[in-house]
């Protein structure tokens, strides 16, 4: 192996780290050894597995696969991020933990099995980067604001100035060894630089990827990261190749043909090839694969050409459109295996050269010093401009220090300067170890200090049994798939929009984000497409849009959106839209139809019910296929009914049934169920408020039934639920209900879906037959939330003087419900 070869991720001075026989490395330039079988013939015939490439080979990944989820599960309760766990478990695999056994790295890591394994690692780091560059959209610099590139800039300048600065003094007053001095400034100026791709793999794992916090973190590491690529070329280029300007001419010219073509033949081959796949289609195997080819001839290319082999990947990665058809096909089909099994080795490799014991103190004391220079004057680069923009001091500290997350590229980075002679081997040792403990101090703080959920606290109630008489009622309806317009439509329509009571609904599409790194929001306007060439999501948008231009003018009013974000953070945009348009309620679908994402949306759905700024509706469609459906308009009735056994939920449910009683077409039944005549008198209380200034308010309307039930246990609810079978096209309840009354016995251990309650989750049962669509309704509780914005439970006598003036204003605004919740009932109807 000769030690000249570049650029080659297993260097000659590496070595001594995976071998106990330094005969081996008595000659640097040149390394010969016997070459080992692939197979083996098995240990029945008198053969040692691990002294053959495959089987030792497949130990190794199993073993590197085994320690990385180990590690990750350890981790979890403390809430680490997966590169944490995959750089804490090579390290665990190196000379620092299990490579002190004695024979463990001869026996599992053999002196000619490094060869396969560097090679290996060199495939999936490329692939790696790959991914990384398809998740990408370079074009979201044009979107950057002022804000973002002053906090960009700062977070790298600043730590760079005052680190390289501390280095050059601590480098000329130092005592220790010239080899360590000397590389203080490049480990100041490495330790500056921010990774984009990073950042936006962090914040996803901490699910805030598209809160307002995320959003400025990632367009301000995306500014951080390209003046850090150009820093650190300018400086690599000057200590390298100062006095050689023709062969960096040559270099930049390369780099930039390479560049070209890959942009102006590859990119509109692979474009073509994408075009060429039925619309609606999942991505063909073939142009797949002709992507994947495409990897590695441009690894090829660039490794021949004399660039890094990385370099033709990651360009190739940008080049090509993010998210679907193409990049969520490319994540799909790679992630897991790319992540979990192949890039693990990476870690393990830099962690079998990375000792911890051979680090000499005082080397230990300075270098140290220059890394917590670094991150402090990241932290201080970072703060300055937030408060400077006004930021809320809490996301202020929380995006700076965002900004001192390190990952698989900053990792890269050290490895090139090691390479080069630029970083000591200690040096580069304490920069990985460095790296593992800022990124997992960091998690913690992080989510002490930024909690998403807080913005959405508000203090007035938003429902629709507390919304103003003869005003808009806002609604914001989640969309999923196609299958969930026509029903959300019917109950739409229910709601009896007039020009006295008109309705605003908020359309969000909601996609799941796949194959790229940013989060989108995207606002539509009525689409020109035609129904038969227009896309699944314009034909959600079109027919929201049809329905508006339908009724009324000024009747309803339509605001469609498209939110493409991780499921487990996809709430932060459905809450915000919630809480700046002032919706009083949010329908979103039910998961259990979407065999594939189950997870996902119950994931969505439940962090919905958990910080909606308004009341919560989970809509169960149970109706026929979307071709049979037909949208209320067209029908002669709409049988309705609201299943009312008490409390909050069931009150905003009955106030929802109230407004959809006004529609000519609607006719509802409430139907009551009582506790064998045992009632609780303090919840009870405006129960009979609400149903008494209910039923005054529908005398005379001969579409409106009400029905008392009395029964005894919760096996008499279930009774009077059976009942309702095959009669309503729609039954509305509350989701919570109080577990000790005698009408919920037994119900409770039976829920299945959380989400949808005891009584909700009845109703959506298999055993109640029929094509019902189910309403579970949830009531926006002001209560909880300021409890929980004060630090207050409900048991709280004392409450600070800082928050007298504002628990007075709620608890008046608690004591008037009565007398405001009468008024409300009269105006329903």
């Amino acid at each position: 192996m000769n030690s000249t070869m570049e650029p080659s991720v297993m260097e000659p001075d590496e070595l001594a780290s995976y071998t106990d026989d330094p005969s081996l490395l008595k000659n640097l330039s040149s390394i010969c050894m016997f070459g080992t079988g692939v197979q083996s013939n098995g240990v029945f015939y008198g053969d040692n597995p691990l002294h053959y490439s495959a089987p030792l080979l497949f130990l190794q990944l199993s073993l590197i696969t085994a320690v990385t989820i180990v590690t990750v599960f350890l981790l979890k309760p403390l809430g680490q991020p997966v590169m944490v766990s995959q750089i804490l478990g090579g390290i665990i695999l190196g000379p620092s933990v299990l490579g002190r056994i004695g024979g463990f790295s001869s026996a599992v890591f053999p002196f000619p099995s490094l060869v396969v394994l560097d090679t290996v690692s060199l495939f999936g780091l490329m692939f790696y980067l790959f991914l990384i560059g398809v998740q990408m959209d370079p074009w979201i610099i044009k979107k950057t604001g002022k804000k973002a590139i002053a906090i960009g800039i700062s977070t790298v300048l600043v730590p760079m100035v005052i680190s390289v600065s501390c280095a050059s003094i601590l480098s000329r007053f130092s005592s220790i060894d010239h080899s360590i001095t000397s590389s203080l400034p490049l480990v100041g100026i490495a330790e500056s630089v921010l990774a984009f791709p990073i950042i936006a793999r962090y914040l996803t794992e901490l699910k805030i990827l598209n809160s307002e916090f995320g959003r400025v973190a990632l367009s301000s590491s995306m500014v951080s990261g390209i003046f850090s690529f150009c820093l650190m070329s300018i400086t690599v280029l000057m200590q390298k190749d100062l006095g050689k300007v023709f062969a960096m001419l040559t270099t930049l010219s390369t780099a930039a043909a390479v560049a070209m073509a890959i942009v102006f033949i590859l990119r509109p081959a692979f474009l073509w090839m994408i075009q060429q796949n039925p619309k609606e289609e999942p991505l063909k195997e073939d142009c797949i694969c002709a992507v994947l080819v495409g990897v590695l001839v441009t690894g090829l290319v660039s490794q021949v050409t004399g660039l890094n082999i990385l370099f033709g990947p990651i360009i190739l990665g940008m080049s090509l459109p993010a998210g679907p058809p193409l990049g969520s096909a490319l994540v799909e089909k790679l992630d897991i295996i790319i992540v979990w099994i192949i890039l693990p080795i990476y870690f393990v490799k830099n962690g079998l050269a990375t000792n911890v014991f051979a680090i000499q103190l005082p080397h230990l004391v300075v270098v140290e010093s220059i890394i917590l220079i670094c991150c402090t004057g990241k932290f201080i680069g970072a703060l300055l401009p937030c408060l400077y923009c006004k930021m809320p001091l809490r996301d202020a500290v929380s995006l700076a220090l965002v900004m001192n997350v390190q990952g698989v590229l900053e990792l890269g980075l050290f490895k090139m300067l090691k390479r080069i002679k630029l970083v000591d081997d200690e040096a580069f040792v304490i920069m990985c170890t460095s790296m593992l403990m800022v990124t997992a101090a960091i998690t913690p703080l992080i989510k002490h200090l930024y909690n998403p959920s807080r913005r959405y606290l508000v203090y007035k109630r938003r429902t629709i049994l507390h919304s103003r008489p003869n005003t808009e009622l806002r609604i914001l309806v989640c969309i999923h798939d196609q299958d969930n317009v026509a029903t959300m439509m019917n109950i739409l329509e229910a709601s009896n929009p007039t020009k006295a009571n008109p309705i605003g609904v908020y359309v969000v599409h909601l996609m799941e984000l796949v194959g790229r790194s940013t989060p989108l929001l995207i606002t539509h306007q009525l689409s020109k497409t035609s129904s038969s060439n227009a896309t699944p999501e314009e034909r959600i948008i079109n027919a929201f849009k049809y329905y508006e231009q339908s009724n009324v003018q000024g009747a309803v009013s339509v605001h469609p959106f498209t939110a493409i974000s991780p499921y487990v953070s996809m709430h932060d945009d459905v809450c915000t839209l919630a809480l700046d348009r002032r919706t009083s309620i949010i329908i979103v679908p039910f998961h259990k139809q979407y065999s594939s994402s189950i997870s996902g949306f119950k994931i969505m759905n439940k962090n919905v019910l958990q910080n909606a700024p308004c009341s919560v509706a989970i809509l169960v469609d149970r109706g026929p296929s979307v071709p049979s459906r037909s949208l209320l308009a067209c029908w002669r009735s709409y049988p309705i009914a609201v299943f009312f056994l008490g409390g909050p939920d069931d009150r905003e449910a009955l106030a929802l049934g109230a407004r959809m009683a006004g529609n000519p077409r609607v006719y509802l039944t409430v139907v009551r169920l009582l506790e064998n005549g045992n009632i609780n008198a303090r919840e009870s209380k405006l129960d009979n408020e609400v149903m008494s200034e209910f039923r005054f308010s529908m005398k005379g309307n001969d579409q409106v039934m009400y029905v008392e039930e009395v029964v005894m246990d919760g096996s008499g609810t279930v009774s009077v639920i059976r009942s309702m079978e095959n009669r309503f096209q729609l039954i509305m309840a509350g989701r919570r209900h109080d577990k000790r009354s005698p009408l919920m016995l037994g119900l409770a251990d039976w829920n299945e879906s959380t989400e949808l309650g005891a009584i909700g989750d009845m109703f959506a049962s298999p055993d109640f037959s029929g094509d019902t669509s189910i309403l579970v309704v949830q009531q926006h509780a002001i209560n909880i939330h300021v409890a929980a914005a004060a630090g207050l439970n409900e048991n709280s006598e004392h409450q600070p003087a800082h928050l007298t003036e504002l628990n007075l204003k709620v608890a008046h605004d608690v004591i008037e419900d009565d007398e405001f919740i009468r008024l409300q009932m009269r105006s329903l109807y």
